[in-house]
């Protein structure tokens, strides 16, 4: 994991949303779609790259920052 980002990893039978070199996780979700969600967020605001892990740990899918993808209003 080299560079900023925000990765989406599994946590047991959870997931977490993790910086990159980040110790601990920011959150724990039951689900890898609210980690996702989260991830979005938080990568919205630092325009980072969200990398999302799969159960084996691997990089399953990489998607780049963009203003349009990530605009959120919550």
């Amino acid at each position: 994991m080299s560079g900023k980002a925000q990765h989406v990893i599994p946590n047991g039978r959870k997931w977490s949303v993790r910086r990159t070199d980040a110790e601990r996780a920011s959150r724990v979700f039951a689900t890898q779609e609210a980690a996702l969600g989260e991830a979005k967020r938080l990568a919205a605001n630092q325009a980072v790259t969200i990398y999302v892990h799969g159960r084996d740990g691997r990089i399953a899918q990489r998607i780049p920052f963009r203003p349009d993808l990530f605009s959120y209003k919550d």
